[in-house]
């Protein structure tokens, strides 16, 4: 009597098996790195120092336009195109302008940074040109070595600093190209998703 209570009671064992979650992938180590923040930290500080230099530019070309050259007809006009447009050049590099022009930022970016490096090495190379021949019918007589060196001093600064400020802009990628996931990835982690949870289809 007692054996097929037993036997009873081992067929009537319903007893769910327990279930154990799918295993989940561990999710890897991201250690934090610091280099591209330091990496970002000295390209914007070049870029400063780069747009101070700039400015510098224009400005003894500003001061040498209203103490000397105001009087020749050619020079004085590019002395004051100098000067505007590093103002306009220095102001835009000092200013978030890769901020404000959304997608577009970092390609003006780049285009103003060039602009700066052109403007300098044109004014330091017409700088050395007037100085050894003729130029647009003037010669630098050298009125003011001083202001001839720092305005030399200024151009060489703005090369080398906007020169090193686009190594972090154009070697890091896009904000587009961080944002949007792979789509072999996407669509391989919504695959194991289904797989591991998979949906109750209704009776």
């Amino acid at each position: 009597m007692e054996t097929a209570k037993d036997g009873a009671s081992g067929g009537v064992d319903l007893a769910p098996a327990s279930s154990q979650p799918p295993a989940s992938k561990p999710l890897p180590n991201k250690s934090p790195d610091t280099r591209p923040s330091w990496w970002s930290r000295i390209g914007l500080a070049a870029r400063g120092l780069g747009a101070l230099s700039v400015l510098a530019v224009g400005a003894v070309h500003l001061q040498q336009y209203l103490w000397l050259y105001s009087a020749i007809p050619t020079i004085g006009k590019l002395f004051v195109l100098t000067f505007a447009g590093a103002t306009v050049i220095g102001l835009a590099l000092l200013a978030p302008i890769e901020r404000w022009a959304g997608r577009w930022g970092r390609p003006l970016l780049v285009l103003v940074t060039l602009g700066g490096i052109a403007l300098a090495a044109t004014t330091f190379a017409l700088l050395l040109v007037s100085e050894n021949m003729p130029l647009f019918g003037f010669q630098e007589p050298g009125y003011d070595p001083a202001a001839i060196a720092a305005s030399q001093a200024a151009e060489i600064a703005a090369v080398i600093f906007l020169g090193a400020s686009l190594a972090p802009p154009l070697s890091t990628p896009s904000h587009f190209r961080r944002q949007r996931p792979p789509l072999e990835t996407t669509t391989g982690e919504s695959r194991t998703a289904r797989l591991a949870h998979p949906s109750k289809e209704p009776l």
